[in-house]
Parts: C-alpha cells; sequence; structure tokens
C-alpha cells in the first residue's frame, strides 16, 4: 500500500511538472529611456539580441521580443516594453544573474573580452530606467499559427478583476472571450490573443490581475478587426458577455510593434 501511494504521489507530481512545462511564463519590463539617450539604448538592444539568442540556444529562456510603444502611456513614463518568455515559475523568478549574462554575451561576442562585455552592461544601465516588471503566467491562448515579425503588432490591456470575482471573470474569458478572438482569427482578424494571470504581486492593493495580449500582423488587419461587428451572437451570449465585462477593470490598453524578437 505504501509503495502505491508512493506511486501515485510521483505520478500526481510529473502530471503537475508537465503541465508547468506546458506554461509560458513571462517576465514583462517597461522601459523608459531620455531622449538624449535614445541611440545608446537602441544600439545596445540589438547587442541584446545576440546574448539572447544564446540564451535560447541553451535552454535558458524560451525567447524574446522587443516592442515599440506606440500609444497608451504618457511618453514620460516608458516607451519600450520588453517580454521574456520561460518555460517555468522558477525560472522565471530567478531571471538572468549577472554572471549568466556575462556568459552569453562571451558566447555571442566572442571576440569581446569579459572586462569589455561588463562595461557595455554598465553604460547600458545608465541609458535606460526599469520603470516596472510585471511576472506572468499563460493560462489559456488561441488555437492559432501566428508567427511574430518585425513590425507586428501587439494590444496589452491590462485587467484587474473586481474583488470577489476573481474566478468570474477568468470564467468569462475563456469560455466566451476567447471564442469570438477564435473566431477574429479564422475570419483573417487577427493573429494571437492569450490571457495572462499576474504571478507577483498578489492581495486586493494590487494594480492590475491580469493582461491579455493580442497580436496582429499589421496596422492594415488591426483597423479591419476593429471594424468588424459580431453580427452572429444571440442575447444569452450578449449577456454573458456583459456579465464578464463587469466582473473586471480594464487599467490600460498600450498598443505597440515590435522591433525585435528572438524564439
Amino acid at each position: 500500500m505504501k509503495k502505491l501511494s508512493i506511486f501515485l504521489f510521483t505520478g500526481i507530481m510529473a502530471i503537475f511538472v508537465a503541465k508547468a512545462q506546458e506554461s509560458n511564463y513571462l517576465v514583462f519590463e517597461f522601459i523608459k529611456v531620455e531622449s538624449n539617450q535614445t541611440y545608446d539604448f537602441i544600439e545596445f538592444k540589438d547587442f541584446m539580441e545576440k546574448i539572447y539568442v544564446a540564451a535560447v540556444n541553451d535552454k535558458k529562456i524560451k525567447g524574446w521580443d522587443f516592442w515599440a510603444l506606440q500609444s497608451g502611456a504618457d511618453p514620460g513614463e516608458f516607451q519600450y516594453i520588453t517580454v521574456t518568455y520561460f518555460d517555468n515559475p522558477v525560472n522565471m523568478m530567478k531571471g538572468f544573474q549577472d554572471e549568466e549574462m556575462v556568459k552569453y554575451a562571451m558566447v555571442a561576442y566572442p571576440h569581446l573580452t569579459e572586462k569589455q562585455v561588463v562595461e557595455k552592461f554598465n553604460a547600458a544601465i545608465q541609458s535606460r530606467d526599469l520603470a516596472q516588471r510585471a511576472y506572468m503566467q499563460e493560462i489559456t491562448r488561441t488555437r492559432d499559427n501566428f508567427y511574430l515579425k518585425k513590425g507586428s503588432l501587439a494590444s496589452f490591456d491590462i485587467m484587474k478583476a473586481v474583488e470577489g470575482k476573481f474566478q468570474e471573470y477568468e470564467k468569462a474569458e475563456k469560455e466566451i472571450f476567447q471564442k469570438i478572438h477564435q473566431s477574429r482569427i479564422e475570419k483573417g482578424l487577427m493573429g494571437s490573443w492569450s490571457l495572462l494571470r499576474t504571478a507577483l504581486p498578489f492581495g486586493s492593493e494590487a494594480k492590475y490581475t491580469h493582461l491579455t495580449m493580442n497580436m496582429f500582423r499589421d496596422y492594415l488587419q488591426f483597423f479591419n478587426a476593429q471594424e468588424y461587428e459580431d453580427m452572429e451572437s444571440t442575447a444569452e451570449q450578449r449577456a454573458a458577455m456583459e456579465k464578464g465585462l463587469k466582473a473586471r477593470e480594464q487599467k490600460y490598453i498600450y498598443l505597440a510593434t515590435l522591433e525585435n524578437s528572438v524564439r
């Protein structure tokens, strides 16, 4: 009996780990750059792209995106968003240690010495300000084969579930809004959609609890999607949508274009 209990426990843990590895865990960084330092920062961003390629090849991360903000925030707040993808929550929370960054930089740029790499990182710290960082877990997404490339457009919609209606809000996203987005994708009006839940911070005082990522091929597809009106929904479905909308507060919408992507 004891052996059976151990076997069952091991099996359950294996399933849990497997499911965790199927999910994406994302770190969002909202970056502010002063106008007189924009050139230095863009140069450093291109330098970092090869470092993230080395990290993906080593399976340290699953991917990295660099987005330039188009609208949704005061330009003095931040102008860029980076998204780093991990395959489990532990790696997400650990992130990159300084020595790991140096290691991957020397793989990407073997002609540089360790001292030169460290000098580049130190100079980069002076060119940017990390306005905020968010740790997120992807909890559902559409079925699609959308491929991110330079010029792709994204709408990052930041939500806060109404206190006491956390589960109600997630249920509405999964059972109602995801189907709407899936229909738009099948009609060629959207590229991809996913719902993320914050891993940190916790509690009722958190500024937001969820984020949806709405991906589009380009501005043409984006504006066509805005003009589309679903005439096929029933009165019952519209009532469910209205109930779902009342379960959350839409805090911010950030529109951004992709400048770099590593997979």
